[in-house]
């Protein structure tokens, strides 16, 4: 009996597979098209390309497949696309995350350099700096601070590329001026006489 099941078994498994695979497998094709439109509602164009575009391209080789009525090639390229499209929004889930904490320590470098700043000129200004002098530097605070309201609505948008954009060099820039005040104060207060006791 066990050795008369064992090719009835393949028998019944060849039929299955070849009635299976004489019809376009279309409950695969719109699992895949699901998979692809969720992959993309997660940022997977943006965050995962690579893995995106494989998913596109393998749904695309499946309704090729169907064209040419390989219906066995168009299920296998159909589940591969359906796999790759959640692999893709699994890792755009994981990019999305890193960069918003790349983009949250961007800005919250770029808000500590702006404070520094700010704090260093109220001290030129308490040791008598010339305003001309302070000038640039409150020029670069206003901008900064613009630049970090904008920052702060982009990140809140999830828009963490357009976020770098906005507040990129920012930093180097406020340090340049930190040091620019911090000189222009040396130099006043090492200019002052000496107090009479």
């Amino acid at each position: 009996m066990p050795s008369l099941s064992v090719p009835l078994c393949a028998i019944i498994c060849a039929f299955v597979l070849s009635a299976a695979c004489s019809a376009p497998p279309q409950k695969e094709i719109d699992r895949a098209q699901q998979a692809i439109d969720s992959a993309r509602a997660a940022g997977a164009d943006q965050y995962a390309p690579e893995a995106y575009a494989a998913a596109l391209s393998a749904l695309q080789q499946s309704h090729e497949a169907v064209e040419q009525r390989d219906y066995r090639l168009a299920l296998s390229r159909a589940v591969d696309a359906s796999d790759r499209a959640q692999e893709a929004a699994a890792a755009a889930a994981e990019n999305k995350a890193r960069a918003r904490r790349a983009t949250e320590a961007a800005v919250n470098t770029v808000n500590a350099a702006l404070m520094h700043l700010e704090t260093r000129v109220k001290v030129a200004e308490q040791a008598h700096v010339p305003p001309r002098e302070l000038a640039p530097a409150r020029s670069t605070i206003k901008a900064a601070e613009a630049a970090l309201q904008k920052a702060r609505a982009l990140l809140a948008a999830e828009n963490y590329a357009a976020v770098n954009d906005a507040v990129s060099g920012l930093d180097k820039q406020i340090r340049s001026e930190i040091r620019v005040v911090d000189a222009a104060t040396t130099l006043r207060t090492a200019r002052r006489p000496a107090r009479k006791r």
